[in-house]
C-alpha cells in the first residue's frame, strides 16, 4: 500500500525526541515527525538540543525507513536568524530536492507571570522563538512550496485564543502567528499553497513534570476537558497534521483547528 508521502519532504521545528516515563512519546513535534515517518516522509527536524535531534533520526530512520536530516537551528533576539533559517532550508534541498509540508511548530516561553512583571526578555523568548521563527521559515520555504503546491501548518495555542492567565508574551506570539497565517492564507493561495493552523492540548513531558509538582492543578485541568485526557502528541494531533498536509484537505486554508478534546469550543 502506498503511503500519503512516499518521496516527500516535510520540515519540522522543534522535532526532537523527547519521552514521557513510560518511554511514550513526550513531545508534540515528535509526535508529528513520527505520523509523517509513518507515511513514508523524509524528514528534516530542528531544535537547539542536538541530542535529541539525533536520537530522534536514529529512532525514525530504524523504525520506519525514512531519511532523517537533524539540522541545530534556534530563532533568539541575539543571532542572525535569516541565515540559520536560510541554512536549513538549503539543507534540507541539497538533502532531498524538494520541501512538500513546513510544520512550525518550535516555541519556546516564560510561562506564569503576570504582564505587569513580564521583562523585554522575556517577552522577545516567546516572540522571536514562535512569531519571528514562523515568519523566516515560512519566507524561506515559499519558492519550494510553491513548486511542490505544498502545505505549511503553524501551530499556535488557546493561550491566545482564550488570554490564558500569566501567558501574555505567549499568547502575543501564538495570535500573530494565527494572524499571519490567515494572510498567508489569502496570498498563496494562487499558489495552491494552503495554511492552517493548530491549537493542541497534549500530554507532553513537561506537562508530566507539571502533573507531579502539582498534581492538585493538572486534576482541575482534565476535568475541564469533555473527552477527559490530554491529547497524544502522535495519534491526536500528528495525525492530525498529515491529513492538513495531505491532498485531501488542499482546499482548507486559512483555518484553525482546535484540538482539545472538546474543551475552548467557539462560534
Amino acid at each position: 500500500m502506498s503511503k500519503l508521502f512516499e518521496g516527500k519532504t516535510a520540515i519540522i521545528t522543534g522535532g526532537g525526541k523527547a519521552s514521557l516515563k513510560n518511554g511514550a512519546i513526550g513531545s508534540i513535534g515528535y509526535g508529528i515527525s513520527t505520523a509523517y515517518a509513518k507515511e513514508g516522509a523524509n524528514l528534516v527536524i530542528t531544535g537547539r538540543n542536538v541530542q535529541k535531534l539525533e536520537d530522534a533520526k536514529e529512532e525514525l530512520e530504524r523504525l520506519y525507513g525514512v531519511k532523517v536530516l537533524p539540522v541545530q537551528a534556534d530563532v533568539n533576539a541575539k543571532d542572525d536568524n535569516e541565515a540559520a533559517v536560510q541554512n536549513v532550508v538549503k539543507q534540507a534541498i541539497d538533502a532531498f530536492g524538494r520541501i512538500d509540508v513546513l510544520i512550525n511548530n518550535a516555541q519556546a516561553s516564560a510561562s506564569g507571570i503576570p504582564l505587569a512583571e513580564h521583562t523585554v526578555e522575556q517577552f522577545d523568548l516567546a516572540i522571536y522563538s514562535g512569531l519571528y521563527s514562523a515568519f523566516l521559515y515560512m519566507k524561506a520555504c515559499y519558492p519550494y512550496l510553491k513548486e511542490t503546491q505544498g502545505s505549511v501548518i503553524n501551530f499556535a495555542s488557546g493561550a491566545g485564543l482564550f488570554g490564558n492567565f500569566g501567558q501574555a508574551s505567549y499568547a502575543a506570539a501564538k495570535e500573530g502567528i494565527r494572524g499571519m497565517s490567515r494572510t498567508a492564507a489569502t496570498e498563496w493561495g494562487k499558489d495552491n499553497i494552503n495554511v492552517n493552523v493548530v491549537c493542541p492540548l497534549s500530554y507532553t513531558a513537561q506537562l508530566e513534570k507539571w502533573r507531579e509538582y502539582q498534581p492538585e492543578a493538572y486534576e482541575k485541568n482534565i476535568h475541564g476537558i469533555p473527552m477527559g485526557r490530554f491529547g497524544d502528541p502522535e495519534t491526536d494531533i500528528g495525525r492530525v497534521c498529515v491529513q492538513l498536509g495531505s491532498p485531501d484537505f488542499k482546499y482548507m486554508s486559512g483555518e484553525t483547528i482546535v484540538l482539545q478534546g472538546g474543551s475552548g469550543q467557539r462560534p
